[in-house]
């Protein structure tokens, strides 16, 4: 028992009330945070680093989106999205009208392949399957199967950069192929500040860098394709709204880039919505 007559007990005494109650503060703050974070669907940032390398984003427009695709490959081509969706049983691949969120072409893939990464090349679609180590190769025009190819990792996201195919398998990997025999003919280590960054997932290669979802994050990376080095991290917390939220409404996955006009666009597993936004940059008051 302390002696509270005594000035040195007294103050220890006080310092000990003190920081239990920082502590008591902190922790309630964890807790409530934790309660927002997942009543609002949106994820704490894997990594948080320089201010200067952080962007926002501003809505430009929103369009509707099919709340049943589990999106998982999104490219913009020739006036129309591109999606390949996943799931065991429900994955397909899709062309559908931006404006009007109307699935205009579809095929389903087998109930044993998890579809993943989509991208565009020539005249045909790439898609990547999950687990199954299996691509798939399809005219642009009528989703005919061309041709099938395997790789020996996990398939995420995939995007190109007009000479190879970039290829994403959930870790801080970037895989470079070729474009005709789907061989891997170089990686890169994906690092921010010294720190490798894993769960690289969908991907869109936007004006010399490779911009990457971060699964289960609000956050995308921009990425040098030849350093692997982040150049830079936007922050998309709070894009879908809350009450936009279902109980089956998955994590943000989805980007497309319209080189023509500039669009970037972005969108959800089962989300009801894809955005078009503007990336601005971040400040204190975020």
């Amino acid at each position: 028992m302390w002696n509270l007559n005594s000035t040195s007990e007294l103050k220890n005494h006080r310092t000990a009330l003190w920081l239990g109650l920082v502590f008591g503060f902190l922790a309630i703050a964890a807790v409530v945070t934790g309660i927002i974070l997942k009543r609002t669907g949106q994820t704490a940032p894997v990594w948080i680093g320089d201010l200067k390398d952080q962007m926002t984003y501003e809505v430009i427009n929103v369009f509707p989106h099919d709340t049943e695709a589990f999106t998982q490959g999104l490219i913009y081509q020739d006036g129309f999205l591109y999606e390949s969706t996943g799931l065991y049983g429900e994955s397909s691949l899709r062309m559908v009208d931006l404006e009007s969120g109307e699935v205009l072409q579809k095929i389903a893939l087998s109930p044993d392949f998890f579809g993943e990464g989509l991208t565009a090349w020539k005249d045909s679609l790439v898609q990547l399957t999950w687990r199954e180590g299996t691509g798939y190769v399809y005219d642009l025009v009528d989703f005919s199967l061309q041709e099938q190819f395997s790789y020996d990792t996990e398939g995420w996201g995939l995007t190109h950069d007009g000479g190879q195919l970039i290829m994403s398998d959930g870790t801080s990997t970037l895989y470079f192929l070729d474009p005709e025999s789907f061989q891997v003919k170089d990686s890169v280590t994906v690092t921010y500040q010294g720190k490798a960054i894993v769960r690289l997932n969908e991907l869109e290669y936007i004006q010399g860098e490779v911009y990457a979802n971060i699964w289960q994050t609000d956050d995308i990376v921009r990425i040098n394709p030849e350093s692997g080095q982040v150049t830079g991290w936007i922050d998309l917390g709070g894009i879908l709204p809350a009450d936009a939220n279902a109980r089956d409404t998955g994590v943000l996955n989805g980007i497309a880039y319209d080189p023509v006009t500039g669009g970037l666009f972005i969108t959800g597993k089962r989300w009801p919505n894809i955005f078009e936004i503007r990336l601005i940059p971040a400040t204190l008051d975020e």
